[in-house]
């Protein structure tokens, strides 16, 4: 297949082409578009050297486009790729909740890939990680209610938050900012819109997660927050089901669940954390404890972790990809 990938020199880009050769997907050529501004640079990929092309027009002959470069550049350019018949894999949020264009975890929602009109959104990286975990548990018990706080890494805002907290971390002013709040040591809400409101990724996660589990009236709450972390999402979800739920019967779940490890052992230290998932692709999931606030018998708090790079952008934008080929 002929893939371009869109935004190449970007820190998902760079990760969508390790992935792809990582994974084995079946390229016969690879073409990588960048703004004028880093056209020219030069990348490994197999052994090859590939020099980056100004994105100035669709390629024909482009059987997957594989995008990241931000909404706008979505918006322009997404529809143009997909009328020359290219299959687009958007993820920026610009596409994400239109009604034509499906929003897919493989993991969760694979049919709906087949759905698409020439394009298809990645859902935003904490999304993915939480409905990966929470599919097997709706299936098995049926979700009433959910509540997540996040504890997000830097680099998912890209390149701009991992450069914002090494320079304050080396006493440097930076030179580009993602928050007007310093990084290091220190944790931030991302942007909001309103007084009193949700931020722009609090309803990003509400409404997808609803709309990748096909659970428009599912109950959810949201806050998220960044942490000084370079790599790496973790979540500490609660969840309220409709039938009888424990710890032990949650583990036996997750022990089959596709895309899931499952790491809960605190007593001996062993549970997820950021560090940890730095090479995986899966959703790491960990102390699975009885939520003693809920109706007897029906909550459950667990931790949730992966790679916002990988499995949180690349890794699933690839899958989608898979699931086409």
């Amino acid at each position: 297949m002929r893939v371009a990938i869109v935004g190449a020199t970007g820190l998902v880009g760079r990760t969508m082409m390790q992935v792809l050769e990582e994974r084995a997907f079946p390229v016969t050529s690879l073409v990588l578009l960048a703004s004028e501004r880093s056209a020219g640079e030069r990348m490994e990929w197999k052994g090859e050297t590939l020099v980056v092309e100004p994105l100035t027009e669709p390629l024909p002959n482009v059987d997957i486009a594989l995008f990241s470069a931000g909404g706008s550049v979505s918006k322009d350019w997404a529809p143009r790729f997909a009328a020359t018949g290219a299959v687009v894999i958007d993820n920026s949020s610009y596409w994400r909740m239109d009604p034509d264009v499906p929003l897919v975890v493989p993991e969760v929602n694979a049919e709906d890939a087949l759905k698409h009109k020439g394009i298809i959104a990645n859902p935003n990286c904490s999304t993915i990680q939480l409905v990966v975990a929470l599919k097997p548990l709706h299936e098995a018990f049926g979700l009433k209610r959910v509540i997540v706080s996040t504890y997000q890494s830097v680099s998912g805002a890209g390149q701009k938050g991992v450069d914002q907290l090494q320079a304050e971390l080396a006493g440097v002013t930076p030179t580009s900012r993602i928050s007007t709040h310093p990084l290091a040591h220190n944790a931030v809400f991302h942007s909001i819109a309103e007084m009193h409101g949700d931020s722009e990724e609090e309803i990003k996660m509400q409404r997808e997660t609803r709309r990748i589990m096909h659970l428009d009236e599912l109950n959810i709450a949201v806050t998220c927050v960044r942490v000084p972390v370079l790599g790496g999402h973790a979540e500490a979800v609660v969840i309220e089901t409709v039938r009888h739920i424990t710890p032990v019967l949650a583990a036996e779940v997750f022990s089959g669940a596709p895309g899931i490890v499952l790491e809960d052992d605190p007593s001996n230290n062993h549970y997820p954390t950021p560090h940890g998932v730095a090479d995986s692709d899966l959703v790491h999931v960990g102390r699975l404890r009885a939520d003693s606030s809920a109706p007897n018998g029906h909550g459950l708090m667990l931790w949730v972790v992966a790679n916002n790079l990988r499995k949180g952008a690349a890794t699933n934008a690839v899958q989608i990809a898979e699931i086409l080929s």
